[in-house]
Formats: structure tokens, sequence, C-alpha cells
């Protein structure tokens, strides 16, 4: 445990401004094959707080007001409201995972009426399911604007309205109408944002945006039709708005706030949403957008949309699309390990790959940084930005099933680190605690007591010989995956006998199910990262009796290496033969 005044300094150093580029998506019933909705979202937050924890359900006495904490997700390090990226919060009002005596306890923002009870819910950096089966996606999108927290004034940003909505609320639509009301009446803070929001019936996406009025804030929702599919990757989705619409909401000044800054004309048509308050796509050309088109491109192949876009504004990638074939959880997980595989993108490919397929690509200085990317920017380069990234600190697929009661319904299918080398886990919202692996870690420290640190060693591991390692991570993916379906399926059947019965017993049931699965997959990946240390150590491969086996590279490898100018002779080379490959 840090001691009580490093965090401050460490992060200030560690860190300025946070990188939550996030890839989210939301499945309705018709789309998904059992008739659940799912929302799913990837935390691609570099070395910050990447605890999974459980907030208890509360009950508070009348005229008790509700703080509003700063969220370090938005604009970083806050030591005035002792917010960190390192801890996203320490206090009392969230449940004991978050009690820490030694640490500076976080300061409010200000304060907004409490209700007489809170439900329990799952967060991360932001929520993620309550305990009446209301999930939450996330990514953070550019805007034109981007302004600091005024205490009192502008107290919001995304995260901690979806955690208001997963205190307050069992509905999607009543999320939406509850994070409007907050935006206009408490204002709001920070970058862009994309909440998708689902229940055991719908979906919804509501999308945010600082106001130029100095306070309040901008926001639209759209209801997602059923037997459609929404993702959205760092860049803002909806555009134009009717107001006719009755699955449209938005806050009722944003045509006249839009009007009276220039940002938008009537005599122009309707108002689109992305162009009126943000510069078009994140980070760098096609950092959002080649996720969208690879995301729509599986789900709907039989569409055969082009990658190739003219600018950041592109109408090519529809808000909703109807899949080709229902997607199962499994489907689902699996868009999550996409890193372009077998198209022009593919990251493990090139001399950037290495030998070995390795498909993580590492950003320096002479990369484009910030939120925004300026269309105007002369930029030396740029990686493809991937759907599974090396800096993804979690990501989750969750399921609201409306055929079983509300505890047994919902589950957090969680994985730690990046997707493509990651074992989801289930946690059901009926359990009332969650393993402490799952809510232990500091990333300034290695642990074995951290869910967090196994998988995050086995994908650095990994990268040694990336296209040797994988096929045994996911081997143990599969095993343990399919696994934890089958345990889920009976689960609930145990689970709603024993409910019909005894709730409280149900939920105690759920409790140890869910601790179970998820210390034994811990227990299963440290075992797993010692076996990868041991079977290719000394870039061998090592087994019982055949050890240091000689693999060596690959054969266009070695062409594009300084292999075939080596020494296979006593005479000294020609300039020619001592040339250096454009490989190199």
């Amino acid at each position: 445990m840090l001691k009580k005044l490093s965090i401050p300094l460490l992060l200030v150093t560690l860190q300025a401004h946070p990188a939550m580029s996030c890839t989210t998506m939301l499945i309705t019933k018709g789309a998904s094959a059992d008739g659940s909705v799912i929302v799913a979202h990837s935390d691609d937050s570099e070395l910050f707080d990447q605890r999974l924890a459980y907030v208890p359900a509360a009950d508070h006495a009348p005229g008790t007001m509700r703080p509003v904490y700063y969220d370090a997700s938005s604009l970083g390090d806050k030591p005035e409201y002792h917010s960190y990226l390192l801890r996203r919060y320490v206090g009392t009002d969230r449940g004991p995972i978050y009690v820490d005596p030694e640490q500076p306890q976080s300061i409010p923002l200000g304060y907004i009426p409490q209700v007489a009870h809170t439900y329990a819910y799952y967060e991360g950096s932001y929520a993620i399911m309550n305990e009446h089966q209301l999930m939450f996606g996330e990514c953070t999108d550019g805007t034109k604007i981007q302004p600091d927290p005024v205490p009192g004034k502008l107290i919001f940003y995304s995260a901690e309205l979806s955690r208001i909505a997963a205190e307050r609320c069992k509905t999607a639509r009543e999320a939406v109408e509850l994070i409007g009301h907050l935006i206009e009446t408490y204002g709001y803070y920070g970058t862009g944002e994309t909440l998708p929001i689902g229940d055991t019936k719908e979906g919804w996406i509501i999308e945010m945006a600082p106001s130029p009025e100095g306070k309040g804030g901008l926001w639209v929702a759209q209801k997602v039709p059923d037997g459609e599919i929404f993702v959205a990757a760092n860049e803002l989705r909806i555009r134009e708005i009717n107001p006719d619409d009755p699955d449209t909401l938005f806050n009722k000044d944003l045509h006249d706030i839009a009007q009276k800054h220039k940002w938008w004309n009537p005599a122009d048509g309707k108002l689109d949403w992305l162009k009126t308050v943000s510069q078009g796509e994140y980070s760098h050309p096609y950092y959002s957008l080649r996720r969208v088109w690879r995301l729509q491109q599986r789900i709907a192949p039989s569409q055969e949309k082009t990658p190739w876009v003219t600018d950041g504004y592109s109408t090519k990638f529809p808000l909703f699309l109807k899949p080709d074939n229902k997607l199962e959880v499994a489907d689902v997980m699996d868009l999550y390990r996409d890193y372009y595989q077998g198209t022009e993108f593919d990251l493990s490919k090139g001399v950037t790959a290495g030998p070995f397929g390795l498909p993580y690509r590492y950003p320096g200085p002479e990369d484009a940084g910030g939120d925004t990317g300026n269309p105007d920017a002369k930029l030396k380069g740029a990686w493809e930005r991937p759907i599974s990234i090396y800096r993804c600190g979690f990501s989750y697929v969750c399921q609201a099933r409306d055929w079983l009661p509300a505890p047994i319904g919902g589950i957090v299918w969680f994985g730690p680190d990046e997707p493509m080398t990651t074992c989801y886990v289930p946690f059901y919202v009926g359990a009332t605690s969650i393993a402490k692996p799952y809510y232990t870690c500091d990333t300034t420290k290695f642990s074995q007591d951290s869910a967090w640190w196994a998988f995050n060693f086995v994908a650095n591991w990994a990268g040694l010989k990336y296209n040797y390692m994988l096929k045994d991570i996911q081997a143990k993916q599969v095993e343990i995956e399919q696994a934890a379906f089958e345990s889920v399926k009976a689960m609930d059947k145990e689970a709603l006998a024993l409910y019909q019965k005894d709730p409280e017993k149900a939920r105690e049931l759920l409790t140890a199910f869910s601790k179970n699965q998820a210390n034994q997959v811990v227990k299963i990946w440290w075992s797993l990262a010692w076996d990868l240390v041991a079977r290719y150590d000394d870039g061998y491969v090592n087994e019982p009796g055949k050890m240091a086996q000689e693999v060596g590279y690959p054969k266009e490898w070695y062409q594009q290496s300084n292999w075939p100018k080596g020494p296979t002779s006593y005479a000294k080379p020609t300039k020619a033969e001592t040339k250096v490959t454009g490989g190199e």
C-alpha cells in the first residue's frame, strides 16, 4: 500500500492527462442469440486504477445530501480534490473497498439531494451494472471545449453521472432522463462522452458535451432499435437530431445555445450533433473510425463496408446496424480480441511486429496526442489503433436476462487487462461481495495477490514470442470460458430454485459461486504464467524430454535481418554484401 503522501507526487509525475480511449457496444434483445440485452466496454486506460469494485446498497436519512466527486478519468490528476488516476476515489461513500484511512480522502465538487435508498452496483472507472440489471458502457470523445470543473457550478463528468444512475435507476430510459437532468441542473465539465445504457428490455445511447455557456451542459440520447447493434470508439456517433422522434431526447436549450455560439445555423438543416460540438475524430485519422468499420464489418459482413472515408465526419458507418447473425456472449468477447487479423491493417504483420507477430504499437513523442485530432496537423506517421490494445486496463461484457429474477439474470463477464490475453469471469449482480484479487491492484507495484497483475504479466511475457505463446493462452481461454458458460447454466437453475424459496440464501449462493470462479481463474492464470516462463525460456521451445528446441525465426524474418550477411566465410564481405536491407 502506498504511504500517505506518496500518491500526489507519484501521480503528477506518472501521468498528467488520462487516455481513456475505449471501445463500447450495445446489443439489443433482437440482435442477441439468447434474447438478452448486452452492453460491452474496453477500458483502455493505461496504468491507472484497474480495480473492479462492488458498491453495496444503502439507506439514507431524510435530508441527506449526496457528495459529487471529481473524476480523474476526465482531465487527469487534481490534487486539490484528492483525485488521482491511480486511486479513483478514497472515502466511505462507496463501501469498504474504498476505505483507506492512510490516504487523503476525496473532496467533493458539490452536493445534490440524496434519495432514501441506493442500489448496489459494480464499478470500475465508471458504473458497470447494478442489482436491477441496468448496465453501462463508455467511450471518451473529443469536443470543441473541455472546461475544468467548477465547484458548485460544473460538478459532473460522465463517470459520476453513471454512478448516480446506477444508484437510483432500474431502466435505461430512466437513467438517460436522470443523467440529462443532472447535466442541465448541475453542469458538465471535461471531455465529450458516449454512454450506452441497457436494461432487460431495451438499450439507449446518451452522448454529452460541455456547454459554451459556462454552465449546464449539452446532451442528446437515442433509443437503439430492437434487433440492431450500436458500436462506438472515441468519436460521438449521433448525427442529425429529429425533434419529432419520440426515441430521441435532448436538452431543452441545445438548439438555442448552438445557434447563439455559431456552432450551428438553422439554414443548414437539422442540427448535426457530431459536427456541432466536436472537431471530428479522436487523436488522428482513423483512430476511431477504423474500429467502427472493423466491428460493423465483422457484425454484418454482407454489407461489405469500405474502411476508407474522406474525413472524420463520414456518414458511411450507420449509427445502428442489423447483424447478419445474432450474437452470443462469446461472439462479443471475440470481437474485443481483434487487432485487424487477416485485413490489410493486421498489426501482427510488418517489421514493427517483429519476428513473432507482436501486434503491440507503443506510442512515443512523435505520435499524435490529445483527445481530438487536429485535421490540419502535419503528422509524420501514425499507428493503426486496434480494438484489443496492450494498454487496456480491463474489459467486460454485461448480460441482462429478463427471464430470470434480477439477482440471477444480471451477469458481468469481467476480464482484467487487454482482451486478447484475458479470460472473462462471471460475476452475478446478486452477489454481495467479490473475490479480493479483483479489487486488489496497485499498478506501481507488482503483486501476485492481484488478478490484474496476473493477466498483465502474461500479456507482457507473451510479447517475447507472441505467436507461440498466444496459442497457449487461447487454449486456456477456451478451456476456462467454455467451462464458465456451462457452470453459469447450472448455477442459473440451482439459484432460481433456491431463490423461489429463500432469496437471501440464493444471494449467498451467487456470491460464493462468483468468488470461487474468480479465485480459481486467478490461480490458473498464475500457473499459466510460470508455465510460459519455463516453456519459452531463452527463446527456445522447452518440454520435458525435449528441452532447448531451436526454432529460430520465420523464413521471411531472416531475409529482413542481417542474417544473410552474417559470417559465412573468412573472406571480408564487400560493401554491397554488407548493405542493410529495407527491412532493418
